[in-house]
């Protein structure tokens, strides 16, 4: 059974304080969001890939 959801720490690209991004592991193979920073408030893009029970995520800056 897969967990319902996986925290990943990563640094703002805005402000470069350490976060926590929840992902679900069950969701497409890839996907893109915007989100909010908890910091800083500056709006990030989140990008998450899913291969077999990997789950990858890199936050980028919504004004590149």
């Amino acid at each position: 059974m897969q967990p319902f959801a996986d925290d990943a720490l990563l640094l703002c690209p805005y402000c470069g304080e350490e976060v926590e991004v929840t992902v679900d592991p069950g969701g497409p193979s890839s996907e893109t969001y915007v989100e909010d920073c908890p910091v800083c408030c500056r709006p990030w893009v989140v990008h998450v890939s899913r291969e077999d029970e990997d789950v990858s995520v890199f936050l980028g800056r919504e004004d590149d």
